[in-house]
């Protein structure tokens, strides 16, 4: 918004220039990321009106410019072996920030803004506070043997905000789609050289424009199911508010579920890790 309305007062904004700010988002192919831009617009207008800045909003009859889909992607456990290898080809910062997403199942910026404040090393738990969660409630995640290891042996950039993963000492890493394309790069040169990159079946093996590292969060979440966890623990883990715990049953229900929390993504955890060692048989807990 800035670039094209830098110099305007709220009140010069026309519903116009909301239509065109729209549609040059999504004339560079990027239909989802102008739906994205229409809600905040439309959040910032209606606050406005709210606060009676303005009389109505621009916003009111504008139509998202791109049609939504229901993601249900996830990585098969070859996919899985290939992308943590391929971390540790790209190395720092979004090699370990990739790893930290498939071992604890939150999500990409919750991972990104990490602070060395938030883990606690010896109680093995990582505390997200309110102010950075959907719901404005703190979240405690129980960090796997593995992803303790992981993050205890992560470089420790000196600087004021405390940030794990930071390349500057003051903002959080950005650019991950440049990084995914590293990614997908470094996935696609081991395939070569591994004997399951044969033509005949590679296709079948890695599609790199067709996930995104939000489907790491679900590939966690299918994958503490098919071990044997059950739904109310998967959507502790990933603090889902709707579901089991939506209405009613959110409000009387106030087990944290800590112990079963911990026992799934410890046993998620050695998964992987055998995962990418070559055992990649699943162990019920």
């Amino acid at each position: 918004m800035l670039p094209r309305w830098r110099d305007r007062t709220i009140q010069e904004v026309t519903r116009r220039e909301v239509l065109e700010l729209l549609d040059s988002i999504a004339d560079r192919g990027a239909p989802i990321m102008a739906n994205r831009t229409l809600a905040t617009v439309r959040r910032m207008f209606g606050w406005c009106v709210e606060r009676d800045i303005l009389p109505m909003s621009p916003c009111i009859g504008v139509k998202p410019p791109g049609a939504e889909r229901s993601r249900d992607r996830i990585l098969s456990d070859d996919e899985l072996r290939f992308v943590w290898y391929a971390c540790d080809g790209i190395g720092w910062p979004f090699g370990p920030l990739t790893k930290i997403l498939l071992l604890t199942g939150q999500r990409r910026d919750e991972v990104a803004e990490m602070c060395w404040s938030e883990v606690d090393f010896e109680k093995k738990v990582w505390v997200i506070p309110r102010e950075r969660m959907k719901n404005d409630v703190a979240h405690e995640v129980p960090l796997s043997d593995a992803a303790v290891s992981l993050i205890r042996n992560l470089p420790r950039i000196q600087s004021r905000s405390g940030l794990v993963f930071t390349t500057t000492g003051e903002s959080a890493v950005g650019g991950f789609s440049r990084a995914k394309d590293r990614l997908d790069t470094a996935v696609l040169q081991l395939m070569r050289k591994d004997a399951i990159a044969r033509p005949a079946v590679s296709g079948n093996i890695y599609a790199p424009s067709r996930w995104t590292f939000h489907d790491l969060r679900r590939t966690c979440a299918s994958g503490m199911a098919r071990l044997g966890v059950n739904l109310p623990v998967i959507e502790k883990i990933l603090n889902h508010t709707s579901g089991s715990f939506g209405e009613i049953a959110g409000i009387f229900q106030r087990h944290s579920f800590a112990e079963e929390k911990r026992a799934a993504l410890e046993t998620w955890g050695r998964f992987i890790m055998r995962l990418v060692s070559g055992e990649s048989t699943p162990t019920m807990i």
